[in-house]
């Protein structure tokens, strides 16, 4: 049994379009939870207030209760992308016992060191393919401000380009006009929700991202007491997969392993579907009771 952990959206209209070949759900259960306030659980009539990391750890908890109690399981996987990593990690803080083992997919170790990186690879690579236009762009915002990165330069410039330069969501190039374009094509929402689905990306954005800006890994959470493994694409530029690898040599943890996807950039998961169902099969046999 796996619980899911999404980044900053529900990723199954991604996911599902891209699936080649045998499924992870052939060997696993996997409940793919929309987390509060994203996905289907957006309305406009929400209070930011309830929308806490505190809050979203507990909801990890009760989730994990609900599938243990429903699957007759004592413990379950808890698999993790992007954003998802971050409250994977503090919900392994304070309830690892829960856990046979937790799955990083691009795991967040530093963010504002990672945007800022992210921003000086944007910026040298505008410049070596002379795009111009977004060269100019970039440097409307500064990476060294207080206040980087802000909200307008995430949901702007830097989304728009992670893409367009395959280092984003997916390795093969694509725009956010592409992935809105899944999300309307996904069967499993009505129309309404599709519409709300980019509302709540955007409340995420702007009420939990924060907590990742505000906290550095490195210091505040290196000891765990289940195995961990940390699954990350080598041109990630979303979330840093250079600092992954540092922050991985650091970690102490019974268990411990970094898996390279050589052809991947934020999305390992989909990008190389058939390796990635082999390390889960792999990490299931290495775990099982």
């Amino acid at each position: 049994m796996i619980l899911y952990l999404h980044g900053g959206v529900p990723e199954l209209p991604f996911i599902l379009p891209r699936e080649s070949g045998e499924r992870l759900e052939k060997y696993f259960t996997v409940c793919y939870w929309e987390q509060r306030y994203a996905g289907m659980s957006y309305k406009q009539s929400i209070n930011s207030s309830g929308l806490t990391l505190e809050q979203m750890v507990d909801d990890t908890h009760k989730m994990t209760k609900y599938l243990q109690q429903r699957f007759g399981k004592n413990k379950i996987y808890l698999l993790a992308h992007s954003w998802g990593t971050y409250l994977g990690v503090k919900t392994i803080e304070k309830y690892p016992d829960e856990y046979t083992a937790y799955i990083a997919i691009s795991q967040i170790t530093n963010q504002l060191e990672s945007e800022r990186l992210a921003y000086e690879y944007l910026r040298q690579h505008a410049s070596a393919i002379g795009d111009a236009k977004s060269e100019k762009e970039l440097k409307k915002f500064d990476r060294d401000a207080e206040n980087f990165p802000c909200y307008d330069y995430l949901t702007s410039i830097r989304s728009e380009l992670l893409e367009k330069y395959g280092v984003g969501t997916l390795r093969e190039k694509s725009s956010i006009s592409k992935l809105v374009n899944d999300v309307f094509k996904f069967k499993g929402y009505t129309i309404s929700e599709k519409v709300n689905f980019g509302r709540g990306s955007k409340f995420h954005t702007k009420h939990l991202f924060p907590y990742l800006f505000a906290d550095n890994l490195f210091e505040s959470s290196i000891s765990f007491t289940l195995p961990v493994y940390f699954l990350h694409g080598k041109f990630d530029q979303t979330v840093s997969y250079v600092l992954a690898q540092k922050y991985f040599e650091i970690v102490n943890a019974p268990h411990k392993e970094f898996i390279s996807f050589e052809n991947s950039a934020h999305s390992p998961n989909i990008d190389e579907t058939e390796k990635y169902l082999f390390v889960m099969l792999k990490i299931l046999e290495q775990t099982k009771s």
